[in-house]
This record gives structure tokens, C-alpha cells and sequence, in this order.
């Protein structure tokens, strides 16, 4: 384990030290795909990249004044900026959104209807009919600027509050968010002008996912991934640098690996961007391909410093799932957790393909009160080593079980 234990070391720290920002679009994120794609290149592994259109965005602060009063508010992400001053209108729900003529004014949001971010308004994997209803009132009654005031809520926004209630750069609307506090202590001046001035910009940019691959039979191929982008402004320590760091010594020591399943090893780009950018293209090249799939392993969320390593299962054949419960008891730092959607296996489950999730059983109980994910804190001092060495090996056994003896493609 020692020399595994040092270069996941070091992976760690030039993921989330020597790159200060891996959100996608941007420079940090360009350095951190090509890094991986260096390091993996350099085990033998044959690479793609797949480049995609990514907008990145700069955050030059808000300010907020009402009745010579200021107000403490944070741009949205991928916001348009606003130099703007008019009158304050309110909803706590839909029905009053509905009532509202928000055109050319201030609109605060607050309450009900700022439970749960919203989800971008061309999510394809989830996107429900009350925020695609929300969204279209929003658009259709063209208000100047929107104020969101949102309560904590780490299951769907990680640890961050106030947490962004639109991250959405398809939208056009400029907007700023808020503590339900703050959104409260303006609440009385509805009818009155307030001003808002929020300096934010978009930046067109590039992205990648690195493809890389060993064996020449794709039927029956076993597809193993992690996201390498992180949210802007954390370190992404555990999520997800450690699932990188996974791939890497996944793929250092499978190097001599000479079978000819093809393992496929994808640094999909995109899980923490409106758009999910690299795993929209993904998908796109994989449209009629997905039947070769095997089954996919994917790693997001791993080696937090307390407790276990969790596994969860999706859809895997009987044998299949048997043979990992057999890789997986023989280290003691595994366990089985529970099942859980918000990661990249889903757009495998989704395709009726087989995965496996691999996680920390910290995050994956405490994913309803965490404060960690994608904020400041997440930094490789919340890591443990031992627990990403101990899942590489695991997966290394696993995939070697299934490495020489190819079979037909499903259906």
C-alpha cells in the first residue's frame, strides 16, 4: 500500500492545491484533464479526449440597499450582472407568482417556493413540473432582477448557505440570493425602491472528458468513472478529487492488464455545472452503445477521514453483485450503504445498465446535514489515503475477476 499511498498523496494535493479551481470551463479545470490524461497515458492506457462547449462565470460581488439600508446577497451562479433600481415585489409560493405583473421590478422570492434549488430549465435527467412552472412565470412576467432568500438545505445543496436557489446560465434573468433571515429583514419594504447592482459575467470556455481504454473487445466492456470538475470555491477534496485519485491508481495498477474485455476508465466532466456539459456528451457518443456495457462502477463522495467506505448496488446480475460482495468483505475498511441517486451511475441506471456506487458512509448518512460538500471546507485534510488506496485495490480485484472472458452484448 506505501507507494500507492504516496502517489494518492500527491494526486490529492496537485488536484486541490497546485490547481486552485477545477469548475468547468475554466483554466484550472483545462489543467486538471490534462494532467489526467498525462498521468494516465503514462500507464499505457489509450486516450480520448472529448471536448464540449463549457461557460464559466466571474463573481464580482452584489450590493443590495433598501430605505439607506444594505443587505448581504451573493450573485447566482452563471447570473447575468444588473445595475438596477425599482420597486420590491414578493412571493412565497407559485399561486402568488401567478398573481404577480413583476415586470421591470424587484422580485423577492422567499418561502415556499424557495424551498429547493431549482433545476436548470434544460435538465433532462430531473426536472420537475412545478420549477419548470416556476421558471416559465418567472420568464413570461420579466421581472429586472430576482432576490432569492433560501433556507439551509444540505441534502440538495451540499453545505453551502444561503444556498443559490437559480444556477442556471440558460436563464436570462439576472439574480442574487440570500439568507432567509436577510430575505425576512427586507420583506416590509415590499412596494418600495430598492437597488441592485450585481457585477457577474459569463465566459464561454472549453471542456473535456479523458476517455481512456485498455483491451480491444467493447462487448461486454466494464465503464468505471468519476467527475474530475468541482464547484467554484472548494477544493473538491471528496468531491471529487478521491474519485479521480480512484481512477489513477485504478489504472496504474491494471497498466500490465493484457485481457480483452475493454475496461474503459472516463473522467466525465460536468456532475457540479448547470449543464452537466461532458456527461451530456457522453451519453451522446454512447447513444446506441450502451448495451455493451457490462456494468459501471462510480466513485464520488470517497475517503472521508470517518468511518467506512460504502458500496451500493444498482440493478447487477445476480452473479455479478456476488462476486463483488466477495471482493468487497475481504477489506475491512467496506461496507455496504445506502443507495443513493446523486451521482454519475444514475445516467448508467437510467440507460437500464447495471452499476455500483462507491462513496464514504459519513457522506452518504449524512447527506441530509453535512456541511462540507462544495464548500471551503471539502480540502484533502478531510481525507483519508488508506481509504482511496483500500477502494483502488478493491476495484482492482474486482475488475480482474471479469478482465479475460468477454461476452455477447446485451440487449
Amino acid at each position: 500500500m506505501e507507494p500507492l499511498f504516496h502517489r494518492c498523496t500527491a494526486y490529492l494535493h496537485k488536484l486541490c492545491n497546485e490547481i486552485p479551481e477545477r469548475c468547468v470551463g475554466s483554466s484550472g479545470n483545462r489543467r486538471a484533464t490534462h494532467f489526467f490524461e498525462t498521468e494516465i497515458s503514462s500507464f499505457g492506457w489509450d486516450t480520448e479526449l472529448q471536448e464540449f462547449d463549457a461557460i464559466d462565470w466571474e463573481d464580482g460581488g452584489a450590493i443590495l440597499t433598501s430605505q439607506g439600508l444594505s443587505f448581504e446577497v451573493q450573485v447566482s451562479p452563471y447570473s447575468l450582472g444588473c445595475d438596477v433600481e425599482s420597486e420590491l415585489v414578493c412571493a412565497s409560493c407559485v399561486e402568488e407568482l401567478a398573481q404577480l405583473k413583476p415586470g421591470g421590478k424587484i422580485l423577492l422570492l422567499y418561502g415556499d417556493i424557495a424551498r429547493e434549488p431549482l433545476m436548470p430549465k434544460h435538465f433532462v435527467f430531473y426536472n420537475p413540473i412545478e420549477h419548470q412552472r416556476i421558471i416559465s412565470l418567472l420568464e413570461k412576467g420579466n421581472p429586472a432582477a430576482i432576490l432569492c432568500a433560501t433556507e439551509r438545505n444540505p441534502a440538495l445543496a451540499g453545505g453551502v448557505y444561503p444556498s443559490p436557489l437559480i444556477e442556471d446560465g440558460d436563464f436570462d434573468i439576472p439574480s442574487v440570493y440570500m439568507t432567509d433571515a436577510e430575505g425576512r429583514r427586507l420583506l416590509p419594504d415590499e412596494g418600495t425602491t430598492v437597488a441592485l447592482k450585481s457585477l457577474s459575467r459569463r465566459i464561454p470556455g472549453k471542456g473535456h472528458n479523458v476517455v481512456a481504454r485498455k483491451g480491444k473487445n467493447p462487448c461486454g466492456r466494464i465503464v468505471i468513472t468519476a467527475h474530475i470538475d468541482a464547484k467554484k470555491g472548494t477544493p473538491g477534496a471528496t468531491d471529487n478529487a478521491t474519485g479521480v485519485v480512484v481512477l489513477l491508481l485504478l489504472a496504474k495498477l491494471l497498466a500490465d492488464d493484457t485481457g480483452d474485455r475493454q475496461i474503459e476508465i472516463v473522467a466525465l466532466n460536468g456532475e457540479d455545472h448547470y449543464a452537466v456539459p461532458g456527461q451530456m456528451l457522453y451519453m451522446s457518443k454512447n447513444k446506441d452503445r450502451f448495451q455493451e456495457i457490462l456494468f459501471n462502477i462510480n466513485i464520488d463522495g470517497a475517503g472521508y477521514k470517518e468511518g467506512k467506505s460504502a458500496f451500493s448496488f444498482y440493478g447487477l446480475p445476480e452473479e455479478i453483485e456476488q462476486n463483488a460482495r466477495e471482493v468487497f468483505r475481504t477489506y475491512d475498511g467496506m461496507t455496504e450503504g445506502v443507495q443513493w441517486p446523486q451521482g454519475d451511475h444514475s445516467l448508467f441506471v437510467q440507460q437500464g445498465r447495471p452499476a455500483i456506487a462507491i462513496s464514504s458512509q459519513w457522506v452518504t448518512e449524512n447527506i441530509a446535514s453535512q456541511e462540507i460538500t462544495h464548500t471551503p471546507k471539502d480540502t484533502p485534510a478531510i481525507v483519508d489515503c488508506r481509504n482511496v488506496v483500500e477502494i483502488a485495490e478493491a476495484l482492482h480485484q474486482l475488475v480482474r475477476k471479469y478482465g479475460t472472458d468477454p461476452t455477447d452484448c446485451f440487449t
